[in-house]
């Protein structure tokens, strides 16, 4: 039969006959612990298994084991790893959103705020002139880059909106310089004319500079002297005010 310290866990061989009808107290040479050991036709009623199948039995078993604590290690990984993605994805959104535009979606449906570009909108103001009898809406601000390092300034889209909140009218800009170190902030003005007459709304949101088709301007507009509007706090949008231009 096979004896199995239960201190240290040492595997001894031994004959039946020197456990004795009644068992036998035998001591562990490696640790020095000692146990009873009594035979198991005895401790379970039924003849001694042979002492190889036992062997066999118990190793089968230690390897069972220690796949069980293989699997749940991988799984406590992978639920680790998953863990650390997801708080990186969470912690780092804007860059995450920078790299890959198409993730903006999924974080709005989290309900978390994003800013791929770094930057919110400042000192909005919008006029409405004429030159001579033709409308003209003037748009100007800045925009302040929040982010942690420098970042290279986008372009502006300017939507006029009719009451229905329907866009009639559309012009780009860029903000300017061309790169904002942390903190610091850049202008940037839209003049349309002729402004459709119905115009109501004014909304703007930064762009990918790409998506300007008009050259950036040569040097920094002057603000003007009106009602500001409302600063965004989603993706660097200002939504439309509600009052008329």
């Amino acid at each position: 039969m096979i004896l199995i310290c239960p201190s240290c866990s040492t595997h001894y061989f031994a004959d039946d006959s020197t456990i004795g009808e009644s068992g036998r107290t035998v001591k562990c040479a490696a640790c020095g612990h000692s146990w009873f050991v009594q035979p198991k036709s005895l401790a379970e009623g039924k003849p001694a298994a042979p002492a190889h199948e036992i062997y066999r039995e118990r190793l089968r078993e230690q390897r069972r084991e220690k796949s069980r604590v293989a699997a749940a290690f991988s799984w406590v990984l992978v639920g680790g790893l998953f863990a650390g993605a997801t708080f990186a994805a969470f912690m780092f959104r804007n860059d995450v959103v920078k790299v890959w535009p198409q993730s903006a979606a999924a974080y709005k449906l989290a309900g978390l705020d994003v800013n791929r570009f770094g930057l919110d909108f400042a000192d909005i103001e919008r006029a409405r002139t004429f030159n001579d009898t033709i409308p003209v809406v003037t748009v100007t601000g800045r925009a302040v880059n929040v982010a942690n390092s420098a970042v290279e300034t986008p372009g502006v889209r300017v939507d006029l909106r009719d009451e229905a909140g329907k866009i009639v009218a559309t012009e780009y800009s860029f903000v300017t310089p061309g790169e904002l170190e942390r903190g610091a902030s850049g202008q940037f003005g839209v003049v349309v004319e002729p402004a459709p007459v119905e115009s109501f709304e004014v909304a703007v949101s930064f762009v990918e500079r790409s998506a300007v088709p008009n050259e950036p301007p040569t040097e920094e507009l002057p603000p003007l002297t009106d009602e500001p509007l409302p600063v965004a706090e989603d993706e660097g949008i200002v939504p439309a005010t509600e009052d008329p231009l």
